[in-house]
């Protein structure tokens, strides 16, 4: 099985950053994590994702300002988030695709959501 564990959400004011972290544990490869949210009374979007081989997608909506990188040997997943509005107001979830070790195809894990709140 592979586990997802998310830290760094919290309270900011409109203009301030933070940073999420997602570790994965496990025995697997992985094809691709990144980050989705979902902010109240509206659909999960996509945020941004990282493959393994280092290509990054964006929403249009944060690509000057969001940032994703990851550390390969930690197998874990960083967002930069700066110039924070209140819109970016959402649960962030950590997302992960991967090859589990002795199991066929890819699997989805999803993290357990970490809020973050920007005041205006």
């Amino acid at each position: 099985q592979v586990q997802l564990v998310e830290s760094g959400g919290g309270l900011v004011q409109a203009g301030g950053s933070l940073r999420l972290s997602c570790a994965a544990s496990g025995s697997f490869t992985i094809n691709h994590m990144g980050w989705y949210r979902r902010a109240p009374g509206k659909q999960r979007e996509l945020v941004a994702r990282i493959t393994s081989g280092g290509t990054t997608k964006y929403a249009d909506s944060v690509k000057d300002r969001f940032s994703i990188s990851r550390d390969s040997a930690k197998n874990t997943v960083y967002l930069q988030m700066n110039s924070l509005q209140p819109e970016d107001t959402a649960v962030y979830y950590c997302n992960a695709v991967v090859r589990v070790t002795g199991w066929i195809g890819e699997n989805e894990y999803w993290g357990q959501g970490t809020q973050v709140t920007v005041s205006s």
